[in-house]
């Protein structure tokens, strides 16, 4: 695939423009872009919040304590990454493979994956000064594991997806609840008024399962929702720029521009005191300040070949095989780490990087319950050398001690078999790890059992609460005092639960 993107030729030049010209300009397209800005600051001010300082954000400027960390990359793996097969190493699983497994409780499973206790599918080595185990399949994490903290014991409510996604995307198992990284926007609000404050990568397959709704916005103002991004596409912003055609002209836009003017200026005359119009226009202005900006943050063809070849980027390849393979998911997971690194370094706050879609046939998400080695070979290879060098390149800027990045998934896998090849969902244990900005490298907390089915304690498990509540606290953020009345209630990102995890912290 070519690392040019043929769309940023399409920025344009700056020219003086009214705030309605910028309306129209950006108006006839862009979705979720233009409006993530909506009504986000009249909002704010006319009493859902009050605002402190410049950055937007209801703490700006008058956060609980000082912060580690101010900007925060989470890697979400839609389908259910295996726990066993990467990163938690049980002996005991090599040991008894292929014996009847005995898990000395009632199991209730999803489907049928009660079969022999199945040994890892990739060997495991130990890496770094704190000998962590890693599988072969995540080798390239080696480099950084001791940058790493590992929690082993995370827990989720259920075995569906669509729940399981929601509750480690929005801290709830229903829809209806803002993202953690509407949240985070919401509360820190902007570090560059050109770009949005939160952006979403998916995969470029298309949506895991619940799709936008795990990053919008909900009853927040909907500033805060996830801008969508699909690096690698033609056009990785939908309707950023208006199509190629014969019929818009400099006269036709320019009349356009005029009448629309006149329209605003009606509607304004006959609603005075709703500033909702000047919010909008606003939002778009964000819009079009965006259609000079954009381009060049996801602009990957000025970087260096040693940043390419970092990112697995130096293939050389314009086309991939139809099976799924490692040199595809390396290109598509490394390139979205790289624009990630380059939305971060100019000040977008939260970026969401996704890899796998919903379900379907192949297999192209981490759903694996056929044959593990097929679908999770491939996608952790790509994973492991995009994470590794997001970490290094970080690091390498200065960047890493105030960026969080997080690694998640729904939930685990079974350690006994489904089939011969594959494993079954597993929420009584999976695996978490964090990096970066205030997190203590090279520690594991919080063991599963000897089979990787639940936690060795299990009177004392990590729950997404948790995660999210030292997140939080790490961006200077009390995570019970970060609340939105709804409805009635006083809602957060945390509901009614959540401790910060001190072990974790630097």
């Amino acid at each position: 695939m070519k690392n040019k993107s043929p769309w940023h030729q399409k920025a344009r030049k700056p020219r003086a423009l009214s705030r309605r010209e910028f309306l129209w300009q950006s108006g006839g397209g862009l979705g979720g872009v233009a409006l993530s800005y909506l009504l986000g600051q009249e909002a704010l001010n006319a009493g859902v919040a009050t605002l402190h300082g410049s950055g937007g954000g209801v703490l700006s400027g008058k956060l609980h304590h000082p912060p580690k960390a101010k900007r925060v990359v989470q890697m979400f793996m839609g389908g259910a990454a295996s726990h066993i097969d990467l990163f938690d190493y049980k002996p005991d699983l090599i040991k008894y493979n292929g014996k009847e497994s005995d898990f000395g409780e009632h199991v209730e499973a999803f489907q049928n994956g009660l079969g022999p206790w199945m040994a890892p599918v990739w060997d495991f080595k130990p890496y770094g000064q704190c000998g962590k185990m890693l599988s072969d399949v995540v080798a390239p994490l080696g480099d950084v594991v001791d940058m790493m903290a590992f929690v082993h014991n995370m827990v989720g409510k259920t075995g569906v997806h669509s729940m399981a996604t929601y509750l480690q995307a929005t801290g709830f198992q229903l829809p209806g609840f803002p993202g953690v990284g509407s949240w985070v926007s919401y509360a820190l609000g902007s570090m560059n008024e050109n770009l949005p404050t939160f952006v979403v990568l998916p995969d470029h397959r298309g949506y895991a399962s619940n799709g936008p709704k795990n990053w919008d916005s909900a009853f927040l103002p909907t500033e805060h929702q996830g801008t969508v991004i699909f690096p690698g596409r033609e056009n990785p912003i939908a309707d950023l720029f208006p199509p190629d055609n014969d019929f818009i002209n400099d006269q036709s836009e320019s009349d356009s521009l005029d009448l629309l003017q006149t329209l605003n200026q009606r509607h304004s005359r006959s609603r005075e005191g709703d500033a909702r119009l000047e919010a909008r226009i606003r939002s778009y202005e964000l819009a079009g300040r965006m259609q000079l900006t954009a381009p060049e943050a996801l602009d990957i063809s000025k970087e260096p070949d040693y940043i390419l070849k970092m990112y697995g980027l130096d293939h050389g390849k314009q086309t991939f095989d139809s099976e799924i393979n490692p040199i595809e998911e390396t290109d598509y997971f490394g390139r979205k780490c790289l624009i990630a690194r380059r939305l971060l370094e100019r000040g977008v706050r939260f970026v969401q990087i996704w890899s796998g879609n919903d379900n379907g046939f192949p297999r192209r998400n981490w759903d694996s319950h056929e044959d593990i080695k097929r679908d999770h070979g491939p996608l952790s290879i790509g994973m492991a050398t995009g994470a590794a060098a997001l970490l290094k390149d970080l690091e390498q800027r200065g960047m890493l001690d105030d960026t969080i990045v997080l690694w998640t998934t729904e939930f685990g896998r079974m350690p006994s078999s489904q089939g011969s090849k594959g494993r079954d969902h597993n929420p009584y244990v999976f695996t978490n790890w964090l990096a970066g900005g205030g997190i203590r490298g090279g520690v594991t907390y919080g063991p599963s059992d000897q089979w990787g089915y639940k936690p060795l304690d299990r009177s004392n498990p990590t729950q997404v609460y948790d995660i999210h509540a030292t997140i939080l606290h790490l961006l200077g953020i009390e995570h019970e005092r970060l609340t939105v009345r709804h409805n009635g209630i006083d809602r957060r990102l945390t509901d009614v639960h959540g401790k910060v995890i001190p072990q974790l912290l630097a």
